[in-house]
């Protein structure tokens, strides 16, 4: 299945200043973009064109880098457009709220996880909120990796590439982090998400 890049939920100057339109005009316009024309190109002559993203990623992890690191970048940002929107943030569906404290032990503790783990991230890289045996778990990963590759299914993924910050937050990633999960997150899609996986 040939990757097609797709059109963002918002509008560019949706996430006003937490996320700006010069921002997401180059993220996704350019390095998404990116992603699925040279994951096209090298999807030609890998066996692996029939098959949809999931299997994709996890078929090349390990054995076709430049495939893998395209393919699974293409699936990160899919899902991260959608694991945004405009006045997001706040109060979570309350099966989602209520599974984290039962696996994660409350939610001040989850955000203080989730944001370490992208703060602790050394170079480019996601953090990460996933099902893994039908329990939640925090965890990050360099460059274009995901959960997908250890077994989980990743439910809420924060983008760590300075190409996702560095226009509105220079070198502060902690604050990035911070506005994304107090301002943006899409609650209600990574509860969807929660409910496929489990």
């Amino acid at each position: 299945m040939a990757f097609e890049l797709p059109d963002l939920p918002y509008a560019h100057d949706a996430l006003g200043s937490y996320m700006s339109a010069e921002t997401l005009e180059f993220h996704h316009d350019k390095h998404h973009l990116a992603y699925v024309t040279n994951g096209n190109n090298l999807l030609k002559d890998s066996g692996l064109a029939d098959k949809d993203i999931v299997e994709i990623v996890k078929s090349s992890h390990g054995n076709n880098a430049g495939l893998f690191n395209n393919a699974a970048q293409h699936y990160n940002h899919l899902h991260f457009w959608k694991m945004m929107k405009p006045n997001g943030g706040g109060n979570m569906p309350s099966n989602l709220e209520k599974k984290i404290i039962e696996d994660l032990g409350s939610i001040e503790k989850f955000k203080a996880d989730f944001i370490n783990a992208g703060m602790t991230q050394f170079g480019s890289g996601w953090c990460w909120l996933s099902v893994n045996n039908g329990k939640l778990e925090v965890s990050k990963t360099a460059n274009g990796e995901n959960p997908l590759i250890n077994g989980a299914s990743p439910i809420l993924g924060c983008d760590v590439w300075e190409h996702s910050y560095y226009i509105d937050y220079r070198n502060a990633r902690p604050k990035y982090l911070e506005a994304w999960f107090d301002n943006l997150v899409n609650w209600e899609y990574v509860t969807e998400l929660m409910e496929d996986a489990i």
